[in-house]
């Protein structure tokens, strides 16, 4: 028997699938990006962290919110990398090398 057949199906179960699922969640978040409404979690965090939801940020806030991110993504991902061996569910693997978790970890950071 050919494998075209059950290709076919399986490209057809596919486009099935998105022609009835992607209304719904289009819907889903054209409401959850336009909506005023905050839900009660969101508001608490905001009350906890003083932050107004609904202010702008400055171009410069937002710079130095994605440097730090991207300083503590680094940091991270560096100390997973050389502490791999005491992490629980490493399977046995040696810690990467400094040079080889500092690339890992800025590879992974700036996408490259």
């Amino acid at each position: 028997m050919s494998e075209t057949w059950p290709a076919l199906g399986q490209l057809l179960a596919l486009v099935v699938l998105l022609v009835v699922t992607v209304p719904p969640l289009a819907r889903l978040l054209a409401h959850v990006y336009t909506s005023e409404h905050h839900l009660a979690a969101e508001r608490a965090t905001y009350r906890l962290l003083r932050l107004d939801p609904d202010a702008d940020q400055h171009w410069r806030s937002y710079a130095l919110s994605v440097l730090g991110f991207s300083a503590v993504g680094v940091l991270l991902l560096y100390a997973v990398g050389r502490l791999q061996e005491h992490l629980p569910l490493s399977l046995g693997f040696s810690a990467l090398p400094a040079d080889g978790a500092w690339n890992t970890a800025v590879s992974f950071v700036t996408n490259t």
